[in-house]
């Protein structure tokens, strides 16, 4: 979420729920008007140019690999297995302030070689043309490519059949249907991992090639990240995150056992970032950059994680990389990893790897090379950020013309990073080699060779090399083939129970835990006997083993898994098993789902994984919202659900404002930037992010597709973003509880405290509930109601087991009911159709022992008259 990409934008205007918690602060000093003089445009450079603006650290210098002409929009690169470059070109990405024309299938990937093999890319193709913004790239054997674009989640094999560079075949792989939203919240990779599954962002999947079928596909936890995809050399995927503006993020295990992250993971300061220029073009305004020379003071726009696997530079070897195109630098991530835990720090102190004096240098991915050296991808552009974050009126949009940086557009560079004292080489061949000389490059001190023999050997499946691989996992003295080794054989579906059981015992211990991944698969397949296997490695002196054995027992639900658990981690000692151990016994409370339906289970599921992976980067899992880094303590970066009378309200406002968006300050409190419209996802996406977010943290009720379609038609002329005013004269607003009369069959003295405005007072039955039991409203005059909440918040499990709704004009005559249903949580919300009423009666219908009938807060809907949007029922 911030400039480019599911990663470039620049904050909290990306949250999809920046809603009220509509408290009421004390007013806020009034900030002083931001003044934008007019000032020289930022002009383009030459590469020669631009490279006398970039500094290094001592030692390493960049080499040009292919610029403008060749590539446009550059965004990301991949190497097939005879070196050749795949650069994925985002051509109609941001062409002026407004985006238009950004989603005309005009975009395109290049593939790029050099024909005397010796780092000179002289041999430029259009490998795939007429795409619409490609963001997922991996290059399989020679000729055959997989590609996913912009608003689907279907990935596409493409294929070069005649050898000339230019795809002429194209054909599905993974159909996973359209995919609607901003384009920076959609998935981006491709990440072929060590354990042969293929991982990206936003996904809360994985997928594992299958030949040119339907590939197999398994959950994931939500991962967090946006932009760019990396590995280690032990098989974890890292990524990092932009629009939480917390950098690396979910790297203290693999991603498919869980979302998992420590307090102390950070050096101090980690987040602060050290630019050389001071432009202020970021989203968010003032918060995000230092008033004394106007830089960048912390991450917004982490994106394109790599870690540094080749052997050119081997100080900088097993670290993590990544850009941020905002502050026009690259962070260099010190990792160490003491007692199982992953640490990160900048080595630098107030300085960065690499920077920049160009306003235009703009590296937004990287990759190890087979030569060895690091490439980095820069989109060298001014406007980095996506539309919906420079509208009109914004502070970005008036920062970016102050400069003219939606000027600068359709160039980009490929930069290669290498050592002083060393020389990038190698030129591999792999696509035209046998299996058995595949096998070989297990041992190459490269990663990068490593993982394309490995990818190429489980993807051609010749088992011929089975033998040679057992003896390499066997007797490598490298460690890594060994691993790397027991992968392929597992990818080749040869990797056997007597060869596991024996890495299970090697010296070292990432092949210890290797192979008790390794034996997830045989468990899977029905090799049962691995449980005893696993749960002994529970008890490895080493702890990241031993974590290991927990995390698979866990995944494969073992039966007396979390006993075993509790064991290991009940331990005064520091390190992974305390503290990753620790969050997995106790995670946060779950909400019960069992009382929901089908369809509301469908809801919700669909809402929690897009709440995880997209949402809870601002608001936080727990709905509370993030602080705001870098800023005065109590700025946050989005505001609470808990309390939130958006959420738990009428249905209305979450849904208008996903479908328009929301702007200004809320009740005197400023959030950074404005919600923007998520439009463009359909009303399945809507209703289930809102179904989940007023479940969980307001105990509301579900919202349907059709209610969603219902307001999307209502308001379809609407082109801006709602302000709290207008939000809340559109929807039905409750009618003054101050002027009601109430009563009740049992308990009636303490009625007025469900319209006391004290939500730990209430009125409660005091005794169990009971078909028959009634509670009255009297309302100081007709009126046209719409709706019903009863809130139980204070006393969650108070709520009406089932229940009618019947009015009346003089309490006498009461009519058939207007509504009929149960709660299902804590705060009950009853519509239905508009109806004149001056009595309304709730009665219970349904029953539950030794649990009371409470009503904290109650509210009562009038309907709106004559207003489109809130007649649409």
């Amino acid at each position: 979420m911030k400039p480019i990409l599911p990663i470039l934008a620049a904050t909290l205007a990306t949250c999809p729920f920046a809603f009220a918690a509509e408290t009421k602060p004390a007013a806020p000093a009034k900030p002083a008007e931001l003044e934008f003089p007019p000032m020289p445009p930022v002009q383009p450079k030459s590469p020669a140019e631009e490279l006398k603006t970039i500094q290094f650290q001592p030692g390493y210098h960049f080499e040009l690999v292919v610029s403008e002409p060749e590539i446009k929009e550059p965004t990301m690169i991949a190497f097939d297995g005879d070196g050749r470059m795949y650069v994925v070109e985002m051509r109609t990405y941001m062409q002026d302030a407004d985006g238009i024309g950004e989603h005309e299938a005009t975009s395109r990937v290049s593939v790029h070689w050099s024909s005397k093999g010796d780092g000179n890319y002289d041999q430029h193709r259009v490998f795939a043309d007429k795409l619409l913004l490609p963001r997922m790239i991996l290059p399989l054997d020679k000729g055959r490519v997989l590609i996913g674009e912009t608003d689907t989640s279907d990935v596409l094999l493409h294929t070069d059949t005649d050898g000339d560079g230019v795809a002429d075949k194209k054909e599905p792989w993974f159909v996973g249907g359209p995919r609607g939203g901003n384009m920076e919240h959609q998935p981006n990779g491709l990440q072929w991992g060590m354990d042969n599954w293929i991982y990206s962002t936003y996904n809360s999947y994985r997928l594992r090639w299958n030949g040119t079928g339907k590939p197999l596909s398994e959950p994931t936890a939500a991962n967090g990240g946006q932009w760019g995809v990396g590995q280690d050399d032990f098989g974890k995927i890292w990524f990092v995150n932009a629009g939480g503006e917390r950098g690396p993020v979910n790297f203290q295990t693999g991603i498919v056992y869980g979302a998992f992250n420590l307090k102390d993971q950070f050096a101090p300061d980690f987040e602060k970032v050290w630019p050389l220029v001071g432009l202020a073009d970021v989203q968010g305004g003032p918060n995000r950059y230092r008033p004394e020379d106007k830089t960048l003071n912390h991450f917004t726009a982490t994106c394109g994680a790599e870690i540094y696997r080749g052997d050119k530079m081997p100080a900088l070897k097993g670290d993590l990389f990544f850009g941020e195109p905002v502050g026009r630098l690259i962070r260099h991530a010190k990792v160490t990893v003491q007692d199982g835990l992953t640490r990160l720090s900048n080595p630098y102190g107030e300085s960065e790897f690499i920077r920049s004096t160009d306003p235009l240098f703009r590296p937004i991915n990287m990759a190890t090379a087979p030569d060895g050296s690091l490439y980095i991808v820069d989109m060298y552009r001014g406007i980095i950020q996506e539309g919906n974050w420079v509208k009109e009126g914004s502070y970005l949009r008036k920062a970016v013309k102050q400069h003219a940086l939606d000027v600068p557009v359709a160039r980009g560079r490929i930069w290669r990073l290498v050592h002083d004292s060393a020389k990038p080489a190698g030129n591999p061949q792999m696509n035209r080699e046998t299996p058995a000389q595949l096998v070989a490059h297990l041992e190459h001190p490269n990663g990068w060779w490593r993982d394309t023999a490995q990818k190429l050997l489980v993807v051609k499946q010749d088992k011929s090399v089975v033998p040679a691989l057992t003896a390499m996992a066997r007797d490598s003295k490298n460690p890594l083939a060994r691993l790397h080794a027991l992968w392929t054989l597992e990818g080749l579906d040869a990797a056997t129970p007597e060869l596991i059981r024996a890495k299970l015992a090697d010296e070292h211990p990432q092949l210890r835990a290797g192979a008790i991944r390794v034996s997830e698969t045989l468990y899977k397949k029905g090799d049962k006997s691995f449980a005893a296997d696993i749960t002994k490695a529970g008890q490895d002196e080493d702890q990241a083993v031993a974590m290991q054995a927990f995390l698979t027992a866990k995944l494969l639900n073992f039966p007396d898994w979390k006993k075993s658990l509790e064991l290991a981690a009940n331990t005064p000692a520091p390190g992974v098993l305390r503290e990753i151990g620790g969050q997995i016994l106790h995670p946060p409370a779950q909400l019960a789902t069992k009382t929901f339906t089908p369809a509301e289970l469908k809801l919700f599921k669909a809402g929690e994984t897009t709440y995880q992976s997209l949402c809870a980067a601002c608001h936080a899992n727990d709905g509370r919202g993030m602080p705001m880094v870098g800023a005065a303590p109590g700025t946050m970066l989005a505001p609470s659900f808990l309390e939130s009378k958006t959420i738990r309200g009428w249905r209305d406002g979450g849904i208008l404002v996903l479908l328009h968006g929301l702007t200004g300050d809320i009740d005197g409190k400023k959030y950074e930037g404005q919600m923007v419209s998520m439009a463009t996802n359909d009303d399945f996406w809507i209703a289930s992010v809102l179904s989940y977010v007023r479940k969980s943290f307001g105990g509301a009720s579900f919202v349907t597709p059709e209610q969603v379609k219902a307001l999307r038609d209502a308001t379809k002329a609407r082109t801006t973003p709602w302000t709290i005013t207008e939000l809340r004269s559109a929807m039905p607003q409750p009618l003054d509880g101050k002027t009601f009369k109430l009563t009740a069959s049992d308990k009636p003295d303490g009625c007025d405290s469900a319209i006391d405005g004290k939500p730990d007072t209430r009125y409660t039955s005091g005794r169990a509930q009971t078909p028959g039991m009634w509670f009255q409203i009297e309302l100081p005059q007709e009126a046209e109601i719409i709706g019903i909440q009863l809130d139980t918040l204070k006393s969650p499990g108070d709520y009406p087991r089932g229940y009618k709704v019947e009015v009346s004009m003089d309490g006498t005559a009461w009519g058939k009911p207007i509504a009929k249903g149960a709660g299902s949580g804590p705060v009950t919300n009853i519509e239905f159709p508009p109806v004149k009423a001056k009595f309304i009666r709730i009665t219970q219908t349904g029953e539950v022992k030794g649990t009371y009938w409470s009503i904290h807060e109650l509210a009562v809907f009038g309907a709106k008259p004559g207003g489109k949007v809130a007649a649409v029922r």
